[in-house]
């Protein structure tokens, strides 16, 4: 008779097959970021010679002028060049922190901190991994701030994008460390507890955890967080107002707020999202994007975003998500008490959990990147099926005119290496989206100086007029 196994004990038999003592996990580890490195570093050049081009892609003929073109070209190139300086700091860097066993020392010093400076009810594990959580995110944030300050004030402010002072991007910083570290704290201190008392079944419990998680942040962000960065303030009686109502009546959209948010404080590029829980949902309009669209494309947007959800997207990929973050768990049940694995990156004699969370992370990379590329998938696919329930509601003219405008105040990339796309993007891009609307060609207005209207008038195959 052939026993079945449960998914405890098979879990059990792989955990034991993978502590194999004197394995080489810091070499298999740095090995896969290595690869990992070189294949983006690839994939980056070959969208970098993408980016070289000077020809205006078919469907855009008309729809964008050749000095706008040029200027998206530009802008690509100089972020991707600097994201091959970035890439290499980061390829640097994570290769110093495994080979000189910084996690360790971290450890250590945390520890210290302790003894010498805290409480003895704070001893333990837990109030240990607490401060090794802060000093290793204020580390992190230090050695990435000179690359966040030169993307922010640099190239961001060298195609007009940056609105930011210099007082606002470290006040922000500052804000960001401490609200993580008060947010932080009492999560990790709930997921250590968690798999300290529930043994090979933690994940199960951490699981629950992690949902109840998210739903209190998704509560709280609106009421707490955002406001600490942004003013959000009830978007203003009027047409827009009136007709982002009336679709959210249409498609029976629990609206709860409607709001407009000050992103002009600190970037020119627009957008537009709602967020809350299913029963209660709010509406986010970017200062910029009503500054520069009309009340019909910025309802065809909203309509692409409430196509989302009218769809069921947002629930089937928190339902997928929430299915990862179960499979995440499972697996570190594997890893968490991996002798080998600890031991190779320094820690002999002490199994700290957040630091098995940590190394696990880096042992399944291989794998995230398999998933991302199938999320990239379904994502693209979901982006599709949103402009077509657009145009299922009469706006397949206004969405494909918010699509350009977009596209044009953002420089983003209107070209790209089809290989380097399925790898990083989650939305097709324009060209493919216009083909899709059956774009073909019309007026489009962009806001010129002193919200001066600038007309073109676009053709499917492009004579400007």
């Amino acid at each position: 008779m052939v026993s079945i196994s449960t998914p405890k004990e098979l879990l059990g038999s792989l955990a034991a097959a993978l502590d194999i003592p004197g394995f080489p996990w810091k070499r298999l580890i740095i090995g896969f970021s290595f690869a990992q490195y070189l294949l983006e570093s690839y994939l980056s050049a070959r969208q970098h010679q993408k980016l070289k081009g000077k020809k205006i892609p078919k469907s855009l003929e008309g729809a964008v002028t050749q000095e706008v073109f040029d200027k998206s070209q530009a802008y690509g190139r100089a972020k991707s060049s600097f994201g091959f300086i970035k890439g290499f700091i980061s390829q640097v860097e994570n290769f110093a922190v495994i080979y000189y066993d910084v996690l360790p020392k971290i450890w250590a010093v945390s520890g210290l901190f302790l003894i010498n400076y805290a409480p003895t009810r704070f001893s333990g594990e837990i109030s240990q991994s607490i401060v090794f959580f802060v000093v290793f995110n204020i580390l992190t944030t230090l050695m990435g701030l000179p690359i966040s300050y030169y993307s922010t004030f640099v190239i961001e402010e060298k195609f007009g994008f940056n609105k930011q002072t210099r007082s606002l991007f470290f006040t922000d910083i500052v804000k960001g460390q401490v609200l993580t570290a008060v947010l932080g704290a009492p999560i990790l201190a709930g997921f250590l507890k968690i798999v300290q008392s529930f043994g090979g079944d933690f994940f199960y419990y951490l699981w629950v955890f992690g949902i109840t998680v998210q739903a209190f942040m998704i509560t709280i962000y609106p009421i707490f967080i955002l406001p600490i960065f942004n003013k959000l303030s009830p978007l203003e009686d009027g047409q827009l107002k009136t007709s982002v109502e009336a679709l959210a009546t249409r498609l029976n959209f629990p609206l709860k707020h409607l709001y407009s948010i000050d992103g002009s404080k600190r970037s020119a590029h627009s957008n537009a999202y709602f967020y809350g829980l299913p029963w209660s949902k709010h509406i986010v309009i970017y200062d910029t994007l009503m500054e520069k669209s009309s009340t019909e494309e910025v309802v065809a947007v909203l309509a692409h975003e409430l196509g989302h959800w009218s769809l069921s997207h947002t629930t089937k990929l928190f339902g997928i998500a929430q299915f990862h973050m179960f499979y995440i768990f499972a697996l570190f049940s594997v890893f968490i008490n991996n002798k080998s694995l600890y031991r190779a990156f320094g820690f002999h004699g002490m199994q700290p959990i957040i630091i098995g969370f940590i190394l696990f992370g880096d042992v399944l990379a291989p794998m995230d990147t398999v998933v991302k590329l199938a999320m990239n998938v379904l994502s693209r696919k979901f982006e599709y099926q949103a402009d077509e329930f657009a145009v299922g509601l009469g706006y397949s003219t206004e969405l494909a005119k918010s699509l350009i405008k977009l596209q044009v105040q953002n420089l983003a990339t209107m070209d790209a290496d089809w290989l380097y796309s399925s790898y990083h993007y989650t939305h097709p891009i324009l060209p493919e989206r216009l083909a899709a609307l059956g774009w073909k060609g019309g007026k489009v207005e962009f806001m010129g100086a002193a919200g001066r209207r600038v007309c073109l008038h676009a053709h499917a195959h492009g004579k400007k007029e």
